[in-house]
């Protein structure tokens, strides 16, 4: 009989003995001991790009190839190139992509859904008809009987723009009221009504339709306060039966259904920023956009408007020559704000028959 071999020998477990660690295994296409992370938070450019609403695949190729492309400052005409949108400037025609962390919904809020994110009473929200993988909130206030247009997102500096006064983006809305409103109702519209927190004024209204026992009216805000509109019309004696918010500064509903949403493109929250700054910097000039002080009345020039030189610090008036003009202003005509671009009408999709 044949002695056992070393094969043949019972194996010794010992607390002592360790597993070996696994050599890990290269990567694809790339030499033995070359090793690269599995996801290193690269992403081809024109896919980016795609994603961002620029267009198609190939044609996303097709900016990139003819140069109109830049990241961080740099031109990027290959195709093929990986970036990272999240830490990487990405423009295009000298347009920043937005970060793809920001999030922007429009939405046709229905009548009965509330705004707040918390509601103690577990009535339907805004936040709960739209996808929810970020932290969203509603910009500006739509009340529960109120209807229409309402974005959603989780961009601070976005709200901020759209919602504070000093920024004047407009609001435009249809109402139906209880009775036909006067031309004198529609002029104290337009110079102001006195609420608790102050005067609230309508920018522009107009008398759309009229019933027998009830109208239609076309008002624009740039502020909003607490029930702004049926407040004012309370006063006047007309209680408002519909309200429906269709328009946000160069953003029309369209044919969005209630209830319904989509997701801005990037162009869209371009528009909508620079209309807001627009606003605030347009007698102002580059630099002060973003600084969100209020313009200066017309006829006379802001304190930021007036040169240094010849006119001590900023804020201080210029010296005056003998004949009554500036130093700085040879003309004699005082710097004016641009006039505000006109919006896009609105679009009442889903209007109900109005009463009478």
């Amino acid at each position: 009989m044949p002695a056992p071999g070393p094969a043949d020998k019972p194996s010794r477990i010992t607390s002592r003995r360790r597993p070996k660690p696994a050599a890990p295994a290269p990567s694809r296409g790339g030499a033995a001991g070359a090793f690269r992370p599995v996801d290193d938070g690269l992403e081809r450019l024109q896919k980016v790009l795609a994603a961002a609403g620029l267009g198609s695949r190939r044609a996303c190729e097709e900016l990139i190839t003819t140069g109109r492309v830049e990241v961080d400052r740099k031109v990027v005409a290959e195709l093929g190139s990986r970036v990272d949108p999240r830490r990487q400037e990405i423009r295009v025609d000298g347009e920043r992509l937005p970060d793809p962390k920001r999030v922007v919904f429009m939405l046709n809020k229905p009548v009965g859904v509330v705004t707040t994110n918390y509601d103690p009473s577990g009535r339907p929200r805004v936040v709960d008809l739209v996808p929810g993988e970020h932290r969203l909130f509603a910009i500006g206030r739509l009340d529960r009987m109120s209807e229409g247009l309402i974005l959603v997102t989780n961009d601070g500096e976005l709200a901020n723009l759209l919602a504070h006064p000093r920024y004047g983006v407009e609001k435009k809305y249809l109402v139906q009221v209880a009775g036909v409103p006067t031309t004198e109702t529609l002029d104290k519209l337009r110079k102001g009504i006195q609420l608790a927190e102050g005067t609230a004024r309508a920018q522009h209204v107009t008398l759309k339709t009229q019933h027998k026992q009830s109208s239609v009216l076309e008002m624009v805000l740039d502020e909003g306060k607490n029930r702004e509109i049926r407040r004012m019309l309370a006063q006047l004696g007309h209680k408002v039966h519909q309200l429906k918010r269709v328009a946000v500064g160069t953003l029309s509903l369209g044919g969005l259904l209630p209830g319904q949403h989509r997701l801005l493109a990037w162009s869209e929250i371009d528009a909508l920023r620079r209309d807001a700054l627009a606003h605030v910097g347009s007698a102002r000039g580059p630099g002060h956009e973003a600084r969100g002080r209020r313009p200066a009345p017309a006829g006379r020039p802001g304190r930021f408007d007036r040169p240094r030189d010849g006119g001590g610090r900023p804020g201080k008036p210029p010296r005056r020559r003998p004949d009554g003009r500036d130093d700085e202003h040879q003309s004699g005509r005082p710097l004016r704000p641009a006039p505000r671009p006109r919006k896009r009408p609105g679009k009442a999709s889903s209007w109900r028959k109005p009463r009478g």
